[in-house]
């Protein structure tokens, strides 16, 4: 029997909630060398190891911390990515949103275990000092999980209008970010709508001009050396496909350090370019949490994939035969899984 063709999406940053407290360990057993490894980095540094902090009561200012989160993260998206049952499942290509291309990265082979830990671990402590600006987010669909073209070039005009920038194209959302003055300015500004436009704790203003400091520090800590050729083929932030034969390591390590820091990330380009040109069987959403789903189902409807043409129609699809599947959700994760 043929392997399905699978597109894994690793997840960014606010995956990791207190409705996630203890993933890591009821899947730490797929990737227990690798997490043990990590814990031993931060045990040195005298900082919480992973499983330290996954068990203990979730507090924001701890767990939210860019630290503490990003490695987290990555240790739950690694023990999922582990645990995918590759005698039934073919891994086509891998994909992810804004710091979940670090876990892409990591999972492709472009980046080795110890390299992948340091990268993740590098660009998530940047902001120890102080976060440099910060996001909000805000939705640009109508009920239907349509675009709505006039709310759209609203909220376009506002961002103009404050000197913010697009952040995170995000499905039906987009994450806007910007210097704190800016946002705040927004968060008046933005018609409301339900719990929008939401600043999200703890994140800076990744992925705009507010971070070229951040850019050149990166580059001057870490090196080309540790990257490589990934064995499984990447879809970054703008679409383009990163193969396992023509990739350029220093390529990869500038547009990683450089552009992918201060230009925005265009998820939906990436899920998009990984839908049409692999065509997998079904897409992939590692843990924890699934707070991409939505975004995910958006992007699947602007592309009418599937002829899929609603909010209502991705949930039909969804109970009836699922196409995304969220290893966060345990029945969900039970599909994919040895």
């Amino acid at each position: 029997m043929p392997k399905e063709r699978i597109v894994v999406i690793c997840p960014g940053r606010g995956s990791y909630t207190r409705n996630t407290s203890n993933y890591l360990k009821s899947k730490i057993v797929h990737a227990d060398k690798q997490i043990g490894w990590m814990d031993n980095q931060r045990k040195k540094l005298g900082l919480p190891t992973l499983t330290e902090l996954d068990s203990m009561r979730f507090k924001a200012k701890v767990h939210m911390a860019g630290e503490h989160a990003s490695p987290l993260i990555y240790a739950c998206s690694l023990s999922d990515y582990c645990s995918i049952n590759k005698g039934r499942y073919e891994i086509v290509a891998i994909t992810g949103n804004s710091m979940g291309w670090y876990i892409a990265l990591a999972l492709s082979g472009a980046l080795n275990s110890e390299n992948a830990y340091r990268l993740i671990n590098t660009m998530g402590s940047m902001m120890k000092g102080g976060i440099i600006g910060g996001q909000i987010i805000y939705p640009i669909v109508d009920e239907n999980w349509q675009l709505d073209k006039s709310k759209n070039e609203m909220v376009m005009n506002e961002i103009n209008n404050f000197g913010a920038h697009i952040s995170i194209y995000l499905g039906g959302y987009v994450v806007i970010g910007g210097a704190q003055e800016s946002l705040n300015a927004l968060l008046i500004k933005l018609p409301k709508e339900d719990k929008y436009p939401l600043q999200l704790p703890y994140h800076a203003a990744f992925h705009t001009p507010l971070m070229e400091s951040v850019s050149i520090k990166a580059m001057s800590e870490l090196s080309i050396s540790l990257f490589q050729k990934p064995s499984v083929p990447l879809v970054d932030g703008r679409g383009y496909i990163w193969s396992q034969y023509s990739t350029e390591p220093s390529a990869l390590f500038k547009y990683t350090l450089d552009s992918q820091v201060i230009r925005p990330y265009n998820f939906n380009h990436a899920v998009t370019v990984a839908l049409k040109e692999f065509c997998p069987d079904k897409l992939v959403l590692l843990g924890p949490g699934n707070t991409l789903g939505g975004s995910i189902g958006q992007i699947m409807i602007q592309q009418n994939w599937l002829d899929l043409d609603s909010k209502e129609s991705f949930i039909k699809r969804q109970k009836k035969e699922p196409y995304l599947i969220s290893m966060g959700m345990e029945e969900q994760h039970e599909i994919i899984s040895k």
